[in-house]
């Protein structure tokens, strides 16, 4: 604080609580000026969503191995779906295109393999077709892409049943 002093008075020289608030509302503006311009990354938001579906793969997968029965997983460009039903594989595809034997149940009451919509919808998804999970302890491997607003994701699958999302 600095002092100035004339005769017998002393004078305190600072700001005044108008010039603080202007001062505050500057910064505000500022502030939420850089807060506005940065736009969410669309590849953070599609890894988020890979690693989301690689989770809720894994969970039906163990919902094969305890059932028996095959789940089929399928994608558009809104969401996806799990379906559990009597499937016949369509052979040489790597990823199998299937057709159904039957009604299917698509898990509508549960938490993990209900129907989702994606979150940073439309999203491609490469292949297009279904994916078969089935009991077998080692598979076929197979990897998709996810395309969303320029960013790609990958899912893949190893004979083993880890996955990766890169």
């Amino acid at each position: 604080m600095l002092l100035r002093i004339r005769g017998d008075t002393a004078d305190e020289a600072g700001f005044s609580l108008i010039e603080l608030m202007i001062v505050l509302v500057i910064i505000g503006i500022g502030t939420a000026a850089i807060s506005l311009s940065m736009a969410p990354d669309p590849a953070q938001e599609l890894r988020r969503e890979a690693h989301d579906l690689v989770r809720r793969l894994a969970v039906a997968q163990n919902e094969v191995r305890v059932d028996g029965r095959v789940i089929a997983w399928q994608a558009d460009g809104t969401g996806y779906r799990f379906a559990r039903g009597t499937w016949r594989a369509v052979p040489g595809s790597a990823i199998p295109a299937v057709s159904t034997l039957g009604s299917l149940d698509t898990f509508g009451a549960d938490d993990e393999l209900r129907p989702r919509q994606w979150r940073v919808a439309p999203v491609d998804v490469t292949p297009a077709g279904p994916i078969l999970l089935t009991s077998e302890p080692m598979g076929t491997a197979w990897q998709l892409a996810l395309r969303h607003a320029g960013a790609t994701v990958t899912i893949r699958r190893d004979a083993a049943g880890g996955y990766e999302v890169r």
